[in-house]
């Protein structure tokens, strides 16, 4: 999983708040699901900015997921300004799943 962001400390922090987060459909974190390509953070304007993508543009769950990171990265950064951005590309694949989801998915 490469995530581009420019504080790696701050990333991690906000990688694990959104382990929380999961694709009610399919019961994976989108984490794991490798739907989130940026996490960058301004600490002068106190803003965290998050690029991310579903695993469909015609996801029904997609406003519900998008909403679940925004409400987690508030949470972990609560005097940060949070904006979420949805991509679709590079287009979701199933190759972007990490080791841990693509166990949890085969079992």
């Amino acid at each position: 999983m490469n995530i581009i962001t420019n504080n790696t400390a701050k990333c991690s922090m906000g990688l694990d708040a959104l382990l929380e987060v999961l694709d009610p459909e399919i019961g994976l974190n989108v984490v794991d699901l490798g739907l989130i390509y940026q996490l960058d953070f301004d600490d002068i304007a106190k803003n965290v900015y998050c690029n991310m993508t579903l695993t469909t543009q015609f996801c029904p769950m997609g406003q519900s997921i998008t909403n679940g990171v925004k409400n987690a990265l508030q949470n972990t950064f609560a005097d940060y300004t949070i904006e979420v951005e949805l991509t679709f590309d590079p287009a979701w694949n199933h190759e972007m799943i990490s080791e841990e989801g693509q166990i949890f998915l085969n079992k």
